[in-house]
């Protein structure tokens, strides 16, 4: 069984350790341009400063009119990259692992930005207006610009990328049979439905080369765990080297059901389920709920997941990764109703602030 110190190897990316920051978007660190500022390298130099084997650098826009915002972090273009450079050179200095999500909001996205579009046109925001449904040369010029954006990362020294596959947005927009109804190679059968985000990993892997390293945060659900394997199926024949394994737009699954005799909830053991059927081909990590180093470390103990990420955990106190991997002391996170790291929130976290003495 691994241990939650032990290293691992994903495609040729050594990882020092199996917790994992999750990309938590950092919603007013960014400006208008889209680039990278000092509190980004800050934050994540924290994170990597207190022992986190891998960071997933937050999602970030590959064009201006997929952000979630008008200060969105942004790859859309090249004079982003110097910025994310000093990312990755922060955390590479630390000891670090580091990848970036890639994304687009598409049907949700935001209307000071752009245009809501997306496989098919569904109903958006308060039902009041539609999303524009894609051509297939619109899909094509998307595809380019994930490429792209996975091209800058690669020069600004990301071991990898990761693609936003879950949580609504594009990606998972094409991947669910509520929001793509359409009827061309796009749309219909799983194989089809995967087809946009596999053409994007075939596409990077010919840009990028074999050593990178290539994630997906997929839809462990969409709508029921099966057909959701049946996705990522279709990712890792693609070349997907790892799963990261959250929430999608549907849940329609009688099979998970609360059961208070286990120790993590029903979002981390997507996870666990996507790790017992791919386990030995790809590793994948879980999500949700991890507040206790305890738990950090029977998930990887008891070979439920190789990896765990760690959300607001890691954003209430980065010496959440010390308390797993050496029994150190740290903050926790007081599991506010409205996280204070969310949309549209300055960042006023209670724990945060607890630990750098403000309170």
């Amino acid at each position: 069984m691994a241990q939650i110190n032990d290293p691992m190897i994903i495609n040729k990316t050594r990882i020092k350790n199996r917790l994992t920051m999750a990309p938590t978007v950092k919603f007013d660190y960014a400006g208008a341009d889209g680039k990278v500022t000092r509190k980004h390298i800050d934050h994540y130099r924290e994170r990597a400063e207190h022992g986190c084997g891998l960071i997933c650098v937050e999602a970030t826009a590959v064009t201006p009119d997929g952000r979630f915002g008008k200060i969105h972090l942004g790859l859309w273009n090249d004079e982003q990259i110097e910025g994310h450079k000093a990312i990755t050179e922060a955390c590479h200095d630390n000891g670090a692992a580091v990848m970036i999500q890639l994304n687009h909001t598409g049907i949700t996205s935001n209307p000071e930005c752009g245009e809501a579009i997306g496989p098919s046109r569904v109903p958006v925001r308060d039902g009041s207006s539609f999303s524009k449904e894609m051509t297939v040369d619109e899909i094509h010029k998307m595809q380019d610009a994930f490429v792209d954006a996975a091209i800058r990362a690669q020069k600004a020294g990301y071991y990898g990328i990761q693609l936003h596959g879950c949580h609504g947005y594009l990606i998972n927009q094409f991947i669910s049979k509520k929001t793509n109804l359409r009827n061309d190679e796009y749309g219909g059968s799983i194989t089809n439905r995967a087809r946009f985000a596999v053409e994007i990993i075939h596409r990077i892997r010919e840009a990028c080369g074999e050593d990178f390293l290539i994630s997906i945060r997929t839809a462990g659900i969409e709508p029921d765990v099966k057909t959701a394997i049946e996705i990522a199926e279709e990712y890792v024949k693609a070349g997907c080297d790892y799963l990261q394994v959250s929430t999608g737009i549907e849940w329609d699954d009688p099979s998970l059901k609360e059961d208070d005799s286990k120790p993590y909830n029903n979002i981390c053991e997507l996870g666990i389920r996507f790790h017992d059927h791919f386990k030995g081909r790809v590793p994948v990590s879980c999500v949700n709920g991890i507040y206790e180093p305890e738990l950090a470390k029977y998930l990887v103990e008891n070979d439920l997941v190789d990896t765990v990420d760690l959300g607001k955990a890691i954003l209430a106190d980065p010496a959440f990764c010390e308390a797993v991997l050496e029994g150190r002391e740290y903050v926790k996170c007081l599991q506010c109703p409205r996280c204070q790291y969310g949309p549209g929130m300055p960042h006023k976290c209670p724990a945060e602030m607890k630990r750098i003495g403000l309170l």
